[in-house]
C-alpha cells in the first residue's frame, strides 16, 4: 500500500513538472497582453496619464516579442574601432546624397539655420548618418521594438520602459496607430531617428500644417533636428573639433572611452600642456575633450569642443559625433 502511494505521488509530481518544463522551453512570448510588466505599465498609464485600460490591452495584444532585436542590441556599431566605424558613414556616396538633399531642401535648411543657429550641413549630416536622407528609416515595428526591450531586455529595461510610455503618449496625442509606425530596432523613428521622448520634447511643426510629422515630412524633420541641437546648447559660428598631435604621456590624459568622458572637462590650454596640441587655431580658454581613435594608419588624436559634445547628446558616442562632423565637412565642401 505504501509503495502504491509513493508511485501515485511520483505520477502527480511528473504531471506537474513536465507541463511546466514544456511551457518554459516552448512558450516564447507571442504578445504582451498578459505580461506582468506590461500590465504594471498599463496601470501606470491609466492612473497617471488617463489612458483607457481596454485600449492599452488591445495595443499590447498586438505587440510581438522579437529575439532579433535583442541580438542586434548586443552588437552595436559603436563597438567597432574608428577605422571600421568611419567607412560606414563617411563616404563619397553619402556625401553626394547629402549635397542632393541640401539642394532639394535648400530654403527649409536656410530657414532652420537662421532660426536655430545650427549649420545646414550639420542638420543634413545627422539625417544622412541616421537614415541616408530618409531612405532607410527602419522597418521594425516600433511597438515591437520598445515592448521587447522594455520587458525582455533587463540591461536597459528602465530606459526603454520610459520610451515605451512616451511612445504611447505621442501616438495618442498625434492620433497615430501604435501598431503601424516603423523605425529602427531600438525604436527610433523618422528621418532623424528620434526616440519617442525626443519626439515629445523636440519635434516641431516646421511647415505650420498642424502636425509634427517626422516620418514623411522632411520639413518637419529638418526643423526638429535643428531644434534638438539648439535646445541642447549649440553655439552658432563656433568650431566643432580639431585634429591634434600628441607628444605627451598617454596615461596623464583621461581619454574618451566608449560613452564615458564625453563632456569637455579640460581647458584647451591644459590639454596643450599635457601634450595634446590642436592643429587648428583655437581659443585656448574654451573647454575641450581629448579623443584618441584607432585609425587606419595608427592612433588619431582630436580635441572635441562644446559643439562636438552637443552632437554626442544626439547619440552618446564620440565615434558617432565624429562621423557626423566629418560627413558634414564633406557635404559642405
Amino acid at each position: 500500500m505504501a509503495f502504491n502511494k509513493i508511485v501515485a505521488r511520483i505520477v502527480v509530481v511528473m504531471a506537474l513538472v513536465v507541463p511546466l518544463k514544456s511551457w518554459a522551453e516552448n512558450n516564447t512570448p507571442r504578445n504582451y497582453e498578459a505580461h506582468p510588466d506590461a500590465l504594471a505599465l498599463i496601470d501606470v498609464m491609466v492612473s497617471e496619464h488617463a489612458f483607457d485600460r481596454d485600449a492599452l490591452l488591445e495595443i499590447f495584444a498586438e505587440a510581438r516579442y522579437q529575439d532579433r532585436i535583442v541580438q542586434l542590441m548586443n552588437k552595436p556599431a559603436e563597438g567597432k574601432p574608428w577605422k571600421d566605424y568611419r567607412p560606414i558613414f563617411v563616404t563619397n556616396k553619402r556625401a553626394n546624397g547629402g549635397k542632393a538633399f541640401m539642394a532639394e531642401h535648400r530654403d527649409t535648411l536656410l530657414r532652420a539655420q537662421e532660426k536655430f543657429g545650427v549649420p545646414a550641413e550639420i542638420i543634413v549630416a545627422i539625417i544622412g548618418v541616421e537614415t541616408r536622407y530618409g531612405k532607410h528609416a527602419g522597418r521594425t515595428r516600433v511597438l515591437d521594438a520598445l515592448s521587447t526591450l522594455a520587458f525582455d531586455y533587463p540591461r536597459r529595461s528602465v530606459f526603454f520602459r520610459k520610451e515605451l510610455k512616451a511612445f504611447l503618449q505621442l501616438t495618442r496625442d498625434e492620433q497615430l496607430d501604435p501598431a503601424s509606425l516603423t523605425g529602427s530596432y531600438a525604436g527610433a523613428m523618422g528621418y532623424g531617428q528620434f526616440m519617442p521622448s525626443s519626439f515629445l520634447n523636440y519635434a516641431i511643426d516646421f511647415d505650420d500644417d498642424g502636425r509634427r510629422d517626422i516620418w514623411h515630412n522632411p520639413v518637419d524633420a529638418i526643423g526638429s533636428v535643428a531644434n534638438y541641437f539648439a535646445r541642447h546648447g549649440w553655439r552658432s559660428h563656433e568650431p566643432v573639433a580639431s585634429k591634434a598631435r600628441f607628444s605627451g604621456d598617454g596615461k596623464s590624459v583621461t581619454w574618451v572611452k566608449g560613452r564615458k568622458n564625453l563632456k569637455p572637462d579640460y581647458q584647451l590650454s591644459e590639454l596643450i600642456n599635457l601634450g595634446l596640441e590642436p592643429l587648428a587655431e583655437l581659443n585656448l580658454d574654451q573647454s575641450a575633450t581629448p579623443i584618441r581613435f584607432t585609425g587606419v594608419k595608427g592612433k588619431e588624436y582630436w580635441v572635441g569642443l562644446h559643439n562636438f559634445y552637443v552632437i554626442t547628446r544626439y547619440n552618446h558616442s564620440a565615434l558617432y559625433a565624429m562621423s557626423v562632423y566629418q560627413l558634414s565637412q564633406k557635404i559642405a565642401n
